[in-house]
């Protein structure tokens, strides 16, 4: 999709991360039978499959483990979202970090290739990588680390 390494199944990133692999697949799996209409924080604390965590999740465990929910949520039977249904929810539940960015040419090259291809499907690798570039280049990013810590 982004034309990184790590969206390509025969990276090294893919045959190294082969226990979290596996780990990722039964937490999607077991999302994947939830009802779509539950809070995502519901559907959080009924995650089953995996370990207690001790201690419990920290914050960023929770930050992925929502992004997989909210995946998961979209996705079709088979675990994909097509383009269309990856803008659509880019637009409806990632407006604060694409807002403002659309005049950067990678923001522009991103946007257009879901626009081209509304019917090509989209796994949760390919996802979270696109997530991830829009992260980067959002001006949001900017913002939040620019941020001081409270004490």
């Amino acid at each position: 999709m982004c034309g990184c390494t790590a969206s390509s199944p025969n990276s090294a990133l893919s045959s190294r991360n082969q226990p979290a692999a596996a780990l990722t697949q039964k937490a999607t799996s077991a999302a994947a039978n939830m009802p779509k209409g539950k809070p995502i924080s519901k559907q959080l604390a009924a995650v089953k499959g995996l370990p207690p965590p001790v201690p419990p999740f920290s914050d960023l465990e929770k930050a992925f483990a929502t992004v997989a929910l909210v995946y998961n949520n979209s996705a079709d039977p088979e675990g994909k979202l097509s383009n269309a249904e990856t803008k659509t929810l880019l637009q409806t539940q990632f407006v604060n970090f694409i807002q403002g960015q659309e005049s950067k040419p990678k923001h522009q090259e991103l946007m257009s290739a879901l626009e081209e291809g509304q019917d090509n499907k989209m796994d949760f690798e390919d996802f979270v990588i696109l997530l991830l570039s829009l992260v980067l280049m959002s001006d949001l990013l900017q913002e939040i680390r620019n941020v001081r810590p409270t004490k």
